[in-house]
């Protein structure tokens, strides 16, 4: 037999066994040849595999989201190919609809700071020359995909509806990070596809491997946090409009504090004003697209006199990046990772307005509700295959815990500043047992509990 180059990896099932394709150097295939399923395919990364490759990014609960995805699928076959962001510690791109319009960012967990596939240089150098000092010890490596698709779901579980929806899919695009490896043997594949369809057929897959990932639709009109927060100290607004803002910003605190989100700073909310001409023409157009961004045009945005000629602008806020979230401990080592709207007055330091405490508080007293929120998330993190029940019930303990701490602070009629100074708590399963979903299937879970207090902390608490 002529030497060949090995495309590994892609093989058909038939009797137990696989085929390997060997391609020629001249590009003519010379043999066809069994081998046993235990050959290992080359692989760059751990990523879990669809769990329906003919329902591929099937959302029949959602229809208008996976609309979303399904043009976006179009223009990467059309050649509208996503864009990476300059900004953050990991890969994540802007996603394009056939029109060329932005409806959507993908984070890939092949991209993610932890993985080898991390397309950014500095997170690269700052694993290697200093590994004491990089991510945070108390959350799952690799699981920032879930993270932000869990905080989706907490959002929608309360009816906050300040998290742009978001949800795991799978894509593939030229524009995303692959090892020269991995782009080669998608050439070759094409190649023997071309040349050989016959052979090419027992690809599962011809193209660049998908890539796993959130994928959250894209919101407009909004701006950074703190940039906004700035504008607010100077400007004197309607009272109704700043009422409507500490409930908004009571709803944020209730998202970070409950999936204890390690990384929430004013640059990663997002804020919007909007005048009634702007929220008539905005219900006119029927806009329903979301984002993660603050770059927009600042001729979209009200000037204080505009402020000044109408009676109450509507603010809302969108929390993004959520990618941080649902540790499995409290911080306890060098950081406490703090949540930076507990500094910001006066929002921060006044108490919970009855509306949140309504809205809330029955939903998070109520053990069967919270459990029916874990069995959610269980079935969310389940997708990727590092998943561990064991590390995954530790994860729902602090929620829980933090799910306590608030309803006391509810109770109380508390202010957010005070929230984060209650004990650490986690509220751990004793044993498991059968516990219903709400949808009448069953999951193995109980109801008995064991509460625990955390006594170590960080070394910096403002950090």
């Amino acid at each position: 037999m002529n030497e060949g180059i090995i495309i590994a990896g892609d093989y058909t099932h038939d009797n137990d066994h696989q085929f390997l394709i060997d391609e020629t150097l001249h590009g003519q295939v010379e043999s066809l040849a069994y081998i046993p399923q235990q050959i290992d395919s080359v692989a760059e990364h751990d990523e879990p595999d669809p769990p329906d490759l003919l329902n591929l990014n099937s959302f029949p609960a959602d229809p208008a989201f996976e609309a979303v995805v399904r043009n976006v699928e179009a223009a990467i076959d059309a050649g509208v190919l996503p864009t990476r962001i300059s900004q953050g510690s990991s890969g994540s791109y802007f996603v394009r609809d056939i029109d060329n319009e932005i409806v959507g960012v993908f984070k890939p967990k092949s991209e993610e700071p932890y993985s080898l596939m991390n397309p950014k240089y500095g997170k690269w150098c700052q694993r290697v020359f200093c590994p004491c000092c990089f991510g945070r010890n108390c959350l799952l490596k690799n699981q920032g995909y879930l993270s932000e698709a869990g905080a989706s779901v907490v959002d929608e579980w309360l009816g906050l509806h300040i998290v742009p929806k978001t949800k795991v899919v799978w894509l593939s695009s030229k524009s995303f990070h692959y090892s020269k490896v991995t782009k080669a043997k998608s050439r070759a594949k094409r190649e023997i596809m071309a040349k050989t369809p016959t052979l090419g057929k027992h690809f599962k897959r011809i193209g660049l491997p998908l890539k796993v990932g959130s994928f959250q639709l894209f919101v407009k009109g909004f701006k950074n946090a703190d940039v906004m927060l700035k504008q607010f100290s100077y400007e004197t607004l309607p009272m109704e409009t700043m009422q409507n803002f500490q409930l908004y910003f009571e709803k944020l605190v209730v998202l970070d504090y409950i999936v204890r989100n390690t990384d929430r700073g004013n640059d990663n909310w997002l804020i919007k004003v909007e005048l009634e001409s702007q929220i008539e023409q905005t219900n006119e157009m029927n806009v329903d697209s979301q984002s993660t961004t603050s770059k927009e045009d600042d001729s979209m945005w009200p000037s204080r006199a505009d402020w000044n000629l109408v009676s109450t602008p509507k603010i809302t806020i969108a929390a993004i990046d959520n990618g941080l979230a649902f540790p499995y401990k409290h911080p306890d080592t060098w950081r406490a990772y703090p949540y930076h709207w507990a500094w910001l007055q006066p929002y921060a330091e006044t108490p919970f307005s009855e509306a949140t405490v309504k809205k809330i508080l029955p939903m998070i007293s109520d053990l069967s509700k919270v459990e029916d929120l874990c069995c959610r998330l269980e079935e969310l993190f389940s997708i990727d295959n590092s998943f561990n029940i064991q590390t995954f019930e530790k994860q729902m303990a602090i929620m829980r815990g933090q799910m306590m701490n608030l309803c006391d602070a509810l109770n109380k009629r508390m202010a957010p500043a005070d929230l984060v100074e209650l004990p650490l708590r986690a509220v751990e399963r004793q044993r498991r047992g059968v516990f219903g979903r709400s949808d009448g299937t069953s999951t193995s879970r109980t109801q008995e509990f064991r509460e625990t207090f955390q006594e170590k902390r960080p070394f910096f608490t403002w950090c």
